[in-house]
This record gives structure tokens, C-alpha cells and sequence, in this order.
């Protein structure tokens, strides 16, 4: 594991479940879902395709903080879109690059016009994390192993 791993490992390594929403719901079934699946954000996607992401921060500032009904208010009128995401072939460092610019904490994952998942950033620190405990791990085998004659 390290940061020039491509995201498709990290994919490979945690639930596939990706939750979504279609753009015409209102923001309460939205914020339903989510509390529902234990997540901070839904990808939106319309015939198929991914259009947007909503979060527990759109929610907060666009709606909550704006005098909104969550009941009346549709999802596209909240989201971000386009929707900013990386390919599967993307590193883990690329996408780290991508969150942290962006300022954002979920990234969709799609190939071929498709989505096959979503990272977060917990995702990604829990990838780097283990990656330095296995290069620790990996020098400190080095540094006390015995040395012939």
C-alpha cells in the first residue's frame, strides 16, 4: 500500500455500497438516506448517470442557513455539480490532491461514464495510514535483523 496506488485498490477494499439520490427528491428523503446508511453524502444520479454529489455541508448552507423547507427544496438545487471525480486508475495521492483542493470529503469514482464508487477521505487516510505502518514495520525488520559473520 502506498500513495501511488491506483483508487481501484482502495475501492477493492471497502464496502461497494454506493448510495444515491435522483435529483428530483426533495432534501429531506436526501438527509433521510443518509442518516439511514450511516453516510455524509449521496451521489446523485439521473438516467443513469452521475450528475452531482449532495452532503450533510450542502444541506447545512444551502438549505438550513438560507431559511429553506428541506421537505420543498429538490435535491439539484443543493448540489454540486458538476460532479467532481477521479477514474479508478487515478492514484490515491491524485485524489487526496483532488479533496484537498476541491475542499471536499467524498469523491466519486467512475469509468467509462459509469459509477463504480465513492472514497472519502477517511478512506484514503486509513490507506496512507496503513501504508506507513508497513513501511515501519518493513525498516524496523531491516534495522534489527542479524547480520551474517
Amino acid at each position: 500500500m502506498n500513495l501511488d496506488d491506483a483508487v481501484r485498490l482502495v475501492l477493492n477494499n471497502k464496502a461497494q455500497d454506493v448510495w444515491n439520490v435522483s435529483p428530483d427528491e426533495c432534501v429531506y428523503s436526501a438527509i433521510e438516506i443518509m442518516a439511514e446508511k450511516h453516510v455524509g453524502a449521496l451521489m446523485v444520479v439521473h438516467e443513469g448517470k452521475l450528475v452531482g454529489v449532495v452532503s450533510e455541508r450542502d444541506y447545512a448552507r444551502k438549505v438550513i442557513l438560507q431559511g429553506k423547507s428541506s421537505r420543498e427544496t429538490q435535491v439539484k438545487e443543493i448540489m454540486t455539480s458538476p460532479a467532481i471525480f477521479v477514474t479508478p486508475e487515478q492514484t490515491v495521492e491524485d485524489s487526496m490532491r483532488v479533496m484537498t483542493e476541491k475542499h471536499i470529503r467524498h469523491l466519486p469514482v467512475v469509468e467509462d461514464g459509469t459509477l463504480v464508487g465513492v472514497v472519502s477521505i477517511g478512506d484514503l487516510v486509513k490507506w496512507m495510514i496503513t501504508a506507513q505502518r508497513e513501511t515501519i514495520s518493513q525498516l524496523h525488520s531491516y534495522i534489527t535483523s542479524q547480520y551474517p559473520g
